[in-house]
Protein backbone atom coordinates (compact mmCIF):
# COMPACT_ATOMS: atom_id res chain seq x y z
CA UNK A 1 0.00 0.00 0.00
CA UNK A 2 1.09 3.60 -0.80
CA UNK A 3 1.16 5.78 2.68
CA UNK A 4 1.50 9.42 2.80
CA UNK A 5 3.94 11.30 5.08
CA UNK A 6 0.46 11.29 7.62
CA UNK A 7 0.21 7.29 7.47
CA UNK A 8 -2.92 7.40 4.97
CA UNK A 9 -3.63 5.48 2.29
CA UNK A 10 -3.21 7.04 -1.11
CA UNK A 11 -3.24 3.95 -3.38
CA UNK A 12 -2.45 0.32 -3.54
CA UNK A 13 0.76 -0.32 -5.75
CA UNK A 14 2.15 -3.27 -7.64
CA UNK A 15 5.42 -3.70 -8.63
CA UNK A 16 7.69 -4.31 -11.67
CA UNK A 17 11.12 -5.59 -11.04
CA UNK A 18 13.60 -5.76 -13.57
CA UNK A 19 16.58 -8.71 -13.63
CA UNK A 20 19.68 -8.87 -15.08
CA UNK A 21 22.23 -11.45 -16.48
CA UNK A 22 24.76 -12.30 -13.40
CA UNK A 23 28.63 -12.28 -14.10
CA UNK A 24 29.67 -16.34 -14.45
CA UNK A 25 31.59 -17.51 -11.80
CA UNK A 26 33.70 -19.32 -14.35
CA UNK A 27 34.54 -15.92 -16.41
CA UNK A 28 32.70 -17.14 -18.97
CA UNK A 29 30.74 -14.49 -20.90
CA UNK A 30 27.37 -14.08 -21.05
CA UNK A 31 24.63 -12.38 -23.16
CA UNK A 32 23.18 -9.66 -21.65
CA UNK A 33 19.34 -9.42 -21.32
CA UNK A 34 16.93 -7.62 -19.13
CA UNK A 35 13.60 -9.58 -17.93
CA UNK A 36 11.24 -7.40 -15.89
CA UNK A 37 8.17 -9.00 -13.97
CA UNK A 38 5.17 -7.17 -14.17
CA UNK A 39 2.87 -7.96 -10.99
CA UNK A 40 -0.85 -7.44 -12.88
CA UNK A 41 -3.77 -6.45 -10.96
CA UNK A 42 -6.73 -7.80 -12.73
CA UNK A 43 -9.20 -5.37 -11.82
CA UNK A 44 -7.62 -1.44 -11.51
CA UNK A 45 -7.71 2.10 -12.61
CA UNK A 46 -7.95 2.59 -16.46
CA UNK A 47 -4.98 5.10 -16.28
CA UNK A 48 -3.17 2.13 -14.27
CA UNK A 49 -3.85 0.30 -17.66
CA UNK A 50 -3.19 3.05 -20.01
CA UNK A 51 0.34 3.17 -17.71
CA UNK A 52 1.06 -0.47 -18.58
CA UNK A 53 0.12 -0.49 -22.58
CA UNK A 54 3.04 2.50 -23.01
CA UNK A 55 5.51 0.40 -21.00
CA UNK A 56 4.53 -2.41 -22.70
CA UNK A 57 5.92 -1.34 -25.81
CA UNK A 58 9.36 -1.29 -24.67
CA UNK A 59 9.77 -4.93 -24.80
CA UNK A 60 11.18 -7.11 -27.40
CA UNK A 61 8.76 -8.86 -26.31
CA UNK A 62 5.55 -8.88 -23.82
CA UNK A 63 4.87 -12.56 -22.52
CA UNK A 64 1.22 -12.52 -20.99
CA UNK A 65 -1.15 -14.74 -18.79
CA UNK A 66 -4.11 -16.46 -19.81
CA UNK A 67 -5.54 -19.81 -19.73
CA UNK A 68 -7.06 -19.85 -23.27
CA UNK A 69 -6.30 -22.30 -26.48
CA UNK A 70 -3.00 -21.39 -28.29
CA UNK A 71 -4.11 -18.67 -30.85
CA UNK A 72 -6.64 -17.36 -29.22
CA UNK A 73 -7.08 -13.20 -30.34
CA UNK A 74 -8.36 -11.43 -26.92
CA UNK A 75 -9.99 -8.39 -28.66
CA UNK A 76 -9.79 -4.91 -27.23
CA UNK A 77 -12.50 -3.80 -24.64
CA UNK A 78 -13.78 -7.46 -24.48
CA UNK A 79 -13.86 -7.83 -20.74
CA UNK A 80 -14.54 -11.20 -18.72
CA UNK A 81 -17.32 -12.90 -19.25
CA UNK A 82 -20.43 -13.74 -16.18
CA UNK A 83 -20.79 -17.14 -17.60
CA UNK A 84 -17.42 -18.28 -15.47
CA UNK A 85 -17.85 -17.96 -11.71
CA UNK A 86 -14.34 -16.07 -11.54
CA UNK A 87 -15.26 -13.15 -14.34
CA UNK A 88 -18.77 -13.03 -12.91
CA UNK A 89 -16.86 -12.31 -9.41
CA UNK A 90 -14.40 -9.97 -10.70
CA UNK A 91 -17.09 -7.98 -12.96
CA UNK A 92 -19.22 -7.62 -9.72
CA UNK A 93 -16.32 -6.34 -7.51
CA UNK A 94 -15.14 -3.75 -10.71
CA UNK A 95 -18.66 -2.73 -10.80
CA UNK A 96 -18.68 -1.97 -6.98
CA UNK A 97 -15.84 -0.33 -6.70
CA UNK A 98 -16.14 1.28 -10.17
CA UNK A 99 -12.66 0.16 -11.28
CA UNK A 100 -12.40 -1.35 -14.82
CA UNK A 101 -11.01 -5.11 -15.70
CA UNK A 102 -7.90 -5.48 -17.43
CA UNK A 103 -9.17 -6.71 -20.54
CA UNK A 104 -11.06 -4.34 -21.14
CA UNK A 105 -8.23 -1.94 -21.43
CA UNK A 106 -4.94 -3.23 -22.03
CA UNK A 107 -3.94 -3.82 -25.66
CA UNK A 108 -2.97 -7.72 -26.58
CA UNK A 109 -3.10 -7.01 -29.93
CA UNK A 110 0.81 -5.73 -30.26
CA UNK A 111 2.78 -7.65 -32.43
CA UNK A 112 5.29 -7.92 -29.18
CA UNK A 113 2.56 -9.55 -27.19
CA UNK A 114 3.58 -13.50 -26.66
CA UNK A 115 0.98 -16.24 -24.79
CA UNK A 116 2.60 -17.68 -22.49
CA UNK A 117 0.14 -20.12 -20.28
CA UNK A 118 -1.40 -23.02 -20.55
CA UNK A 119 -4.37 -24.45 -22.72
CA UNK A 120 -7.61 -25.04 -20.45
CA UNK A 121 -6.67 -28.84 -22.08
CA UNK A 122 -3.40 -28.40 -20.76
CA UNK A 123 -4.36 -27.07 -17.15
CA UNK A 124 -7.26 -29.69 -16.88
CA UNK A 125 -4.49 -32.39 -17.18
CA UNK A 126 -2.07 -30.92 -15.33
CA UNK A 127 -4.69 -30.80 -12.15
CA UNK A 128 -4.94 -34.46 -12.98
CA UNK A 129 -1.83 -34.97 -13.28
CA UNK A 130 -0.92 -33.72 -9.96
CA UNK A 131 -4.60 -35.11 -8.52
CA UNK A 132 -5.43 -31.44 -7.87
CA UNK A 133 -8.95 -29.86 -7.68
CA UNK A 134 -10.39 -26.27 -7.32
CA UNK A 135 -12.26 -27.20 -4.17
CA UNK A 136 -8.88 -28.54 -2.58
CA UNK A 137 -7.18 -25.36 -3.38
CA UNK A 138 -9.96 -23.39 -2.12
CA UNK A 139 -9.78 -24.91 1.35
CA UNK A 140 -6.46 -24.93 1.00
CA UNK A 141 -6.37 -21.30 0.62
CA UNK A 142 -8.81 -20.70 3.26
CA UNK A 143 -7.73 -23.08 5.61
CA UNK A 144 -3.93 -20.49 5.38
CA UNK A 145 -6.59 -17.38 5.30
CA UNK A 146 -7.94 -18.67 8.76
CA UNK A 147 -4.56 -19.06 10.24
CA UNK A 148 -3.27 -15.69 9.25
CA UNK A 149 -6.70 -13.99 10.30
CA UNK A 150 -5.36 -13.10 13.82
CA UNK A 151 -1.76 -11.69 12.63
CA UNK A 152 -3.82 -9.92 10.04
CA UNK A 153 -5.65 -7.79 12.74
CA UNK A 154 -2.89 -7.37 14.94
CA UNK A 155 -0.82 -5.52 11.75
CA UNK A 156 -4.24 -3.50 11.65
CA UNK A 157 -5.77 -5.46 8.75
CA UNK A 158 -9.82 -4.63 8.11
CA UNK A 159 -12.16 -5.68 10.06
CA UNK A 160 -15.52 -6.15 9.95
CA UNK A 161 -16.92 -2.56 11.04
CA UNK A 162 -14.56 -1.24 8.79
CA UNK A 163 -16.68 -2.97 5.82
CA UNK A 164 -19.61 -1.53 7.40
CA UNK A 165 -18.82 1.78 7.98
CA UNK A 166 -17.31 1.77 4.42
CA UNK A 167 -20.48 0.37 2.73
CA UNK A 168 -22.05 3.15 4.25
CA UNK A 169 -20.17 6.05 3.78
CA UNK A 170 -20.76 8.82 1.16
CA UNK A 171 -17.57 8.05 -0.86
CA UNK A 172 -18.24 4.23 -0.87
CA UNK A 173 -16.42 2.77 -3.35
CA UNK A 174 -12.71 4.69 -2.33
CA UNK A 175 -13.72 3.47 1.76
CA UNK A 176 -14.37 -0.46 -0.15
CA UNK A 177 -10.97 -0.12 -1.70
CA UNK A 178 -9.31 0.79 1.04
CA UNK A 179 -10.62 -1.94 2.99
CA UNK A 180 -10.08 -4.60 0.05
CA UNK A 181 -6.76 -3.34 -0.79
CA UNK A 182 -5.29 -4.51 2.88
CA UNK A 183 -6.61 -7.80 2.90
CA UNK A 184 -5.29 -8.20 -0.57
CA UNK A 185 -1.89 -6.84 0.53
CA UNK A 186 -1.99 -9.23 3.52
CA UNK A 187 -3.09 -12.27 1.58
CA UNK A 188 -0.74 -12.34 -1.17
CA UNK A 189 1.82 -14.70 0.73
CA UNK A 190 -0.63 -17.06 1.76
CA UNK A 191 0.06 -17.44 -2.53
CA UNK A 192 3.29 -18.12 -1.62
CA UNK A 193 2.98 -22.05 -0.65
CA UNK A 194 1.01 -22.83 -3.93
CA UNK A 195 4.34 -22.14 -5.96
CA UNK A 196 7.43 -24.56 -5.71
CA UNK A 197 8.43 -27.52 -7.50
CA UNK A 198 5.69 -29.48 -5.01
CA UNK A 199 3.73 -26.33 -5.21
CA UNK A 200 0.40 -26.67 -7.63
CA UNK A 201 -1.08 -26.56 -11.38
CA UNK A 202 -2.47 -22.70 -11.02
CA UNK A 203 1.36 -21.44 -9.74
CA UNK A 204 4.22 -23.35 -10.84
CA UNK A 205 2.52 -25.17 -13.85
CA UNK A 206 1.70 -22.08 -15.27
CA UNK A 207 5.41 -20.57 -13.96
CA UNK A 208 7.20 -23.51 -15.56
CA UNK A 209 5.15 -23.09 -18.96
CA UNK A 210 5.38 -19.50 -19.04
CA UNK A 211 9.24 -19.66 -18.47
CA UNK A 212 9.41 -22.44 -21.01
CA UNK A 213 8.47 -19.50 -23.60
CA UNK A 214 11.08 -17.34 -22.13
CA UNK A 215 13.57 -19.22 -23.13
CA UNK A 216 12.63 -19.61 -26.41
CA UNK A 217 12.55 -15.99 -26.67
CA UNK A 218 15.83 -15.41 -25.31
CA UNK A 219 16.98 -18.28 -27.90
CA UNK A 220 15.80 -16.15 -30.65
CA UNK A 221 17.84 -13.02 -29.55
CA UNK A 222 15.35 -11.34 -27.52
CA UNK A 223 16.67 -9.45 -25.13
CA UNK A 224 14.40 -7.39 -23.35
CA UNK A 225 11.69 -8.99 -22.06
CA UNK A 226 8.15 -8.20 -19.90
CA UNK A 227 6.53 -11.07 -17.93
CA UNK A 228 3.03 -10.45 -17.35
CA UNK A 229 1.23 -12.21 -14.47
CA UNK A 230 -0.72 -12.08 -11.54
CA UNK A 231 1.31 -10.89 -8.33
CA UNK A 232 0.58 -14.62 -6.73
CA UNK A 233 2.67 -16.39 -9.63
CA UNK A 234 5.58 -13.68 -9.03
CA UNK A 235 7.44 -15.36 -5.58
CA UNK A 236 7.69 -18.48 -7.53
CA UNK A 237 8.63 -17.49 -10.91
CA UNK A 238 11.88 -14.62 -9.26
CA UNK A 239 13.26 -18.25 -7.58
CA UNK A 240 13.40 -19.93 -11.03
CA UNK A 241 14.85 -16.83 -12.63
CA UNK A 242 17.53 -16.91 -10.31
CA UNK A 243 18.27 -20.46 -10.43
CA UNK A 244 17.63 -21.86 -14.08
CA UNK A 245 18.01 -18.50 -15.82
CA UNK A 246 20.88 -16.93 -14.04
CA UNK A 247 19.46 -13.35 -13.12
CA UNK A 248 18.78 -11.51 -10.21
CA UNK A 249 16.88 -8.18 -9.55
CA UNK A 250 18.12 -5.13 -10.31
CA UNK A 251 15.50 -2.36 -9.61
CA UNK A 252 12.39 -1.74 -9.06
CA UNK A 253 9.11 0.53 -9.94
CA UNK A 254 5.87 0.88 -8.45
CA UNK A 255 2.89 1.50 -10.23
CA UNK A 256 -0.35 2.78 -8.70
CA UNK A 257 -3.16 0.27 -9.71
CA UNK A 258 -6.03 2.16 -7.31
CA UNK A 259 -5.86 5.57 -6.43
CA UNK A 260 -7.48 5.45 -3.08
CA UNK A 261 -6.64 9.85 -2.21
CA UNK A 262 -9.64 11.44 -1.42
CA UNK A 263 -11.32 13.67 -4.12
CA UNK A 264 -10.50 17.46 -3.64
Amino acid sequence: MQLDDQGKMRGMQTAIVRYATVPSKDGKKSQPVEVDLIGAVHIGDIAYYRTLNDRFKQYDALLYELVAPEGTVVKPGRGTSNAHPVGAMQNAIKNVLELDHQLEYVDYTRPNFVHADMSPDEFAQSMKDRNESFLQMYFRLMGQAMAQQSAIADKGGASDFDLISALFAEDRPRRLKMVLGKQLSEMESLMVSFGGEQGSAIISERNKKALGVLKKELAEGKKHIGIFYGAGHLNDMDARLRKDFNLEPVSITWLTAWNLAEAP
